[in-house]
């Protein structure tokens, strides 16, 4: 019997296995997962979080699998198992950034998978909402709004895809988060506001200590280099799981071939920070390989795998440190600049609001809203007189830092 806290287990499972052939593997693959299944014995509800929402027509496939979503073979597998080892009631829940006015349609691409196994779907970008502090205090924000579904929810599952990303380097569980906060203002942001450079590498250990999966899946029969979406396929032929989002990512990071210590701007972080290492500097989760419990019938490189870089490492650079002049500014001034713009979203950049509005969604790529100053970064920010979202300004700093 092992003492450390967190127990992680790969094993091996060829791409072209069956249904069947997936779900014992996946069993095999979770029974180690003591904490996990005590938790989920124990729970009444239990909220799912699949990366798997897209547009029927742009749905990819490499070797017969979902080249960029979880394949349908492991989210069915995935039900099965949960069904059989917890009388729990399973939602499913995501957001929809893909028009419909946010709204998931009826018919969206696994609706037929949650359906056959009677599992609700709750859409993430519709009240009821309900606020929620981060435990011990925010990385970036201390408080974030969510679904009211996570104040009913007694556990958390995660279920992700091995990928690379363009901005975040690789997304595994934690990153599979991003698709919960709603995106719809006033209760919501819209999607450039948690994913913008230099928050989101520190948003995403945020929502893992709200949400606290307590099993984590990652679908290893075929992964994606280079991006999130548009990237190239890769054979990989294992599945992943375990009891906590950072220890199972830290694992499949290795696996991918990557170092779980390495940071921006080594690959594949080319572009922001490491979340992995700033969640386990905020004690949310281990870095070291010997805190975690890993067993694997596979070893990494389980292909090659590495991050696209869509941008000179100079350019990215300018971008990040101007993001943290202007956040910092916001922070010296917030005073003057509440008196003009309460209420409002406003984009700052050098020293200047550029725009302010109710509502950025609809106003397209930064890199166009720039104008000539294409090196010079342009800052999202609600101008609340309260502040009530809590925004750690030290992060700024602390990243400004970093770059020196």
């Amino acid at each position: 019997m092992s003492d450390k806290e967190y127990k992680v287990r790969a094993s091996h499972c060829d791409h072209r296995a069956d249904e069947d052939e997936i779900y014992e593997v996946l069993k095999r693959t979770t029974d180690p997962l003591d904490r996990s299944w005590t938790k989920l014995q124990k729970a009444r509800k239990v909220v799912l979080k699949f990366n798997m929402i897209k547009p029927h027509e742009r749905i990819e496939y490499f070797a017969g699998r979902r080249r960029e979503l979880v394949d349908d073979a492991v989210a069915r597998a995935v039900l099965r198992l949960l069904q059989e080892r917890t009388d729990a009631e399973l939602i499913a829940t995501d957001t929809y950034p893909y028009g419909n006015g946010n709204v998931t349609p009826d018919d969206f691409n696994y609706r037929h998978i949650l359906d056959d196994f009677a599992v609700r779907y709750v859409d993430s970008n519709l009240p009821p909402f309900a606020t929620f502090a981060v435990p011990g205090g925010g990385t970036m924000f201390d408080r974030y709004t969510l679904n009211a579904v996570f104040a009913e929810a007694d556990e958390v599952v995660s279920i992700a895809k091995m990928k690379n990303h363009a901005f975040m380097g690789i997304t595994l569980n934690l990153k599979n988060l991003f698709g919960l906060p709603p995106m719809i203002p006033p209760q919501g942001r819209t999607r450039s506001y948690y994913h913008h450079l230099i928050r989101l590498s520190y948003v995403l250990p945020d929502l893992g200590l709200i949400t606290q999966p307590c099993l984590n899946i990652v679908d290893a029969l075929t992964g994606q280099w280079g991006r999130e979406w548009g990237g190239e396929g890769r054979i990989c032929n294992a599945l992943l799981a375990g009891d906590h989002t950072v220890a199972t990512d830290v694992c499949g990071m290795a696996l991918m071939g990557h170092d779980p210590k390495s940071d921006w701007p080594t690959p594949p972080f080319r572009r922001d920070r490491n979340h992995l290492l700033i969640a386990a500097q905020r004690g949310f989760g281990p870095l070291e390989f010997d805190e975690i419990d890993f067993k694997s019938e596979v070893t990494g490189p389980l292909a090659e795998f590495d991050s696209v870089s869509t941008d000179a490492g100079e350019t990215v650079a300018s971008w990040r440190r101007t993001t943290c002049e202007q956040g910092l500014i916001y922070r010296d001034e917030q005073s003057e600049i509440i008196d003009r713009y309460r209420g409002q979203f406003i984009y700052m950049q050098d020293g200047q609001v550029v725009w302010n509005g109710d509502d950025p969604s609809n106003l397209g790529s930064r890199r166009d809203l720039s104008g000539d100053r294409k090196d010079s970064a342009l800052w999202l920010k609600y101008v609340d007189p309260d502040e009530s979202e809590g925004e750690r300004f030290e992060r700024y700093d602390e990243c400004l830092q970093l770059a020196l």
